[in-house]
């Protein structure tokens, strides 16, 4: 009879050496480390108009971190964000390279590859962060933003936000159809109709 081979449990001082000498970017969590694949070019398209866009409208007022900058959650899941963004003052771990332990809004662009995990489990995640309040998941194949609030009473409010919306945060407002600034949209399928 043979036996499941056992996975390799990895600790954080292990992880965090292996990512500084990498070229690529890892999550690690409870043992396990998992490779974030790359990205289409309409993804790093979005990032850079919501960079920018943030940058624009915050005039700084909060920082603006792209995807490169991890972050630290209470579990003990190292992740990265498409872009997160502090305002006040940023709180980082002691590792190196640094986490950041404090972001208030994250972004996320949505992938086929990667959407079930960035509303399902990573969502969840990021909910255990006291510091975040705002999640908004931006649509690749369509103009479409999803801006979720988190209330006073700790559930979150979600929003639809289409061409000719106004993307609304605490410190700032971006338009939505700045977000798609020279990205291509497929084309819609024919119709069909139902009988």
């Amino acid at each position: 009879m043979s036996t499941a081979a056992e996975k390799k449990r990895w600790t954080v001082a292990q992880y965090l050496e292996m990512e500084a000498h990498s070229l690529d970017k890892h999550e690690f969590f409870d043992g396990e480390i998992f490779e974030i694949t790359g990205a289409s070019p309409e993804h790093n398209l979005i990032v850079g108009n919501l960079i920018q866009s943030l940058k624009n409208a915050l005039r700084g007022k909060c920082q603006v971190y792209p995807s490169d900058q991890r972050l630290l959650l209470p579990g003990g899941l190292y992740t990265y964000a498409d872009v997160s963004l502090v305002c006040g003052t940023s709180e980082f771990n002691d590792d190196n390279p640094r986490a950041i332990r404090n972001p208030e809004a994250i972004f996320e662009v949505l992938s086929s590859s990667t959407e079930s995990y960035d509303r399902g489990e990573k969502f969840a995640n990021y909910r255990t962060l006291s510091s975040h309040k705002d999640y908004v998941l931006v649509n690749q194949s369509k103009v479409l933003v999803e801006h979720f609030t988190r209330q006073p009473d700790g559930s979150w409010l979600m929003r639809d936000l289409r061409a000719g919306h106004i993307l609304h945060l605490p410190c700032g407002e971006i338009a939505v159809d700045d977000l798609y600034f020279e990205v291509e949209m497929p084309l819609p399928g024919p119709h069909v109709r139902s009988a």
